[in-house]
């Protein structure tokens, strides 16, 4: 609990509240991704070699996650087997970018994604591809 003590006012309503203790606001911070897997092991190594990353000891097919290192910037990925009732739709997908796209494309492709299209719009190039599972995710030329 954080106090703030302020200048207390000599007069009216706010000379009554002035010094009342003040706790922050609770708030809710994106910190990673939850990934639906038939394989979560399976699709954590795809996703550790796409990003150039190391799976975390312990992985298994139940459950498995990528190395968590925040200063990195990057989310925390941890991967969860779902076998039941699991649709292949990807409402919410991964954003890739790279400085070298048909290259970065190819290596993608040879650790298992599939290419699913292409778009140029703007002056901007992108691939939509999907991971060996068929989750969609883009690969955006920075």
């Amino acid at each position: 609990m954080t106090t703030i003590t302020l200048p207390r006012p000599t007069t009216g309503r706010a000379a009554a509240t002035a010094t009342a203790p003040t706790t922050p606001a609770s708030v809710s911070v994106f910190r990673g991704l939850a990934y639906d897997a038939f394989d979560a092991q399976a699709a954590a190594e795809f996703w550790a070699a796409a990003l150039r990353v190391e799976v975390a000891p312990g992985a298994s097919p139940q459950f498995a996650q990528l190395v968590d290192d925040p200063a990195s910037g990057m989310p925390r990925l941890v991967f969860r087997q779902a076998t039941e009732g699991r649709v292949l739709s990807t409402p919410l997908h991964l954003q890739l970018t790279t400085n070298d796209l048909d290259h970065e494309m190819r290596r993608l492709q040879g650790l298992g994604a599939r290419r699913l299209g292409s778009l140029s719009a703007e002056g901007r190039r992108w691939v939509t591809l999907a991971d060996p599972e068929g989750n969609e995710f883009d690969l955006v030329a920075a």
